[in-house]
C-alpha cells in the first residue's frame, strides 16, 4: 500500500480519538461566575462582648441567603472582656464558624492579616466586628467580584456617630496620603472590602510588621472596583481608636507608603544651611563694611532656636524610619495563636 494511503487511513482515527478525549474532559467553570464558590468573612474582634452575638447573627443571616458555601472567621485580638466566651457560645450552633484566639493583643491590622492567612475562600470579605460596616452590603461586594473585579472596596459616603473633628481629619488625611504616596490609595475607604483568592494569596506574601492594610491592598494592583455606602454608628461600646492611637496608625500609613517626610527633612536642612550662609554674609558686611557691629543676644538666640528646631524635627523624622527598620529586621512572627476553635 502506498505511504499516502496509510496516512489517510490513520488520520481520521486520530482526529476521532482526540474528539472523544475532549468530550470526556470535565468542563472548567469560572468560580466567580458559578454559584459554587466558598465565601470567607474575616472579622477582627477586640473587647466586643456586647456586639459579638449580634454581629454573628447578622453575618449568618446575610451569607445563608446567598446560597453559597461559607466560613466565618473571627479573630479575638487579645480581648480583656468576655468576647471569646461570646464567640464560642455562638459557634456551638454553627459549624461554619472558626475562632482564632491570639495569645495577646497584636493590633487590628495584624488581626486582619491572620484572618486572611487562614481564609480558604474563593472570595474573602474583611469587615469590622463593631457593625459600623453593615454586613448586608456583602452581596453587593460579591456581585462586583462576580463581574470580574479582584478587589472590591466599600467606599464611605457618610460616617454616622463620629465627631466633626474626626470626619474632617480623616478626609484631610486620606487625600494627603493619596498625594504623597507612591501607590494610588483610594480615598474614603477603610478595611471593609472583598479580595479574590488570588489577591488574598498575594497579600499573604507581604509580611512587614508596621502594617497599613489599606495601602498594602492598593499596592497589589489587580482590577479594583467600589461599592458606596453609608457608614453607621457603633452598635454598642466605644471606639477602640482614640486620638493618639489613630495618630500612630496614620503615621504608619505615611511612613509605609511615602518617603516624602525624609525628603522634606533634607529640604529643611538645605534651607537652614542657606539661611546660615546668608546670615554669615550679613555678619561680615556689618563687621567689615558698615563697621556697626554690636554684640547682640536676640539675633543669636533666634538663629539658634530656628536651626535647632529644624534639626530636631529632621532627627525625629529620620528616627521614625529608623525605628521601623529596627522592628522589621528582628523578623519576629506577626502574631502568635493561643488556640483555634
Amino acid at each position: 500500500m502506498p505511504e499516502s494511503d496509510k496516512t489517510s487511513d490513520i488520520l481520521p482515527s486520530v482526529v476521532n480519538a482526540m474528539r472523544n478525549e475532549e468530550q470526556s474532559l470535565p468542563v472548567m467553570l469560572d468560580t466567580a461566575a458559578s454559584q459554587d464558590y466558598l465565601l470567607s468573612v474575616v472579622v477582627p474582634m477586640f473587647n466586643e462582648e456586647h456586639v459579638a452575638p449580634e454581629c454573628m447573627r447578622r453575618l449568618k443571616d446575610v451569607v445563608e441567603k446567598m446560597n453559597c458555601r461559607y466560613e466565618l472567621i473571627f479573630i479575638n485580638d487579645g480581648s480583656k472582656d468576655r468576647t471569646l466566651e461570646a464567640l464560642i457560645k455562638n459557634k456551638a450552633d454553627n459549624p461554619h464558624i472558626r475562632i482564632i484566639n491570639f495569645s495577646r493583643n497584636f493590633g487590628h491590622q495584624i488581626a486582619i492579616t491572620a484572618g486572611l492567612d487562614h481564609a480558604q475562600g474563593d472570595a474573602v470579605v474583611i469587615i469590622d466586628g463593631d457593625l459600623q460596616d453593615p454586613p448586608e452590603l456583602i452581596p453587593k461586594l460579591v456581585e462586583k467580584w462576580r463581574q470580574g473585579a479582584e478587589i472590591v472596596h466599600a467606599r464611605r459616603k457618610t460616617r454616622e456617630g463620629e465627631s466633626r473633628f474626626k470626619k474632617l481629619t480623616a478626609k484631610f488625611y486620606y487625600r494627603l496620603l493619596k498625594e504623597i504616596s507612591d501607590v494610588e490609595i483610594p480615598v474614603d475607604v477603610g478595611d471593609f472590602r472583598l479580595l479574590s483568592k488570588r489577591a488574598a494569596q498575594s497579600f499573604a506574601q507581604l509580611r512587614e510588621r508596621h502594617r497599613y492594610v489599606r495601602g498594602l491592598v492598593a499596592w497589589l494592583g489587580f482590577k479594583q472596583d467600589f461599592v458606596d455606602y453609608d457608614r453607621q454608628a457603633r452598635y454598642a461600646g466605644a471606639t477602640h481608636y482614640p486620638f493618639l492611637r489613630m495618630l500612630r496608625f496614620s503615621l504608619d500609613g505615611i511612613s509605609s507608603f511615602s518617603i516624602l517626610p525624609l525628603r522634606l527633612a533634607s529640604m529643611l536642612g538645605l534651607l537652614c544651611a542657606l539661611a546660615g550662609a546668608l546670615y554669615a554674609i550679613y555678619a561680615l558686611y556689618i563687621k567689615y563694611i558698615s563697621k556697626t557691629a554690636v554684640l547682640g543676644w536676640t539675633s543669636i538666640i533666634m538663629v539658634v532656636l530656628f536651626v535647632g528646631g529644624i534639626q530636631l524635627i529632621c532627627l525625629g523624622i529620620v528616627g521614625e524610619y529608623v525605628g521601623i527598620l529596627h522592628d522589621e529586621i528582628k523578623r519576629r512572627p506577626l502574631y502568635l495563636i493561643d488556640d483555634i476553635y
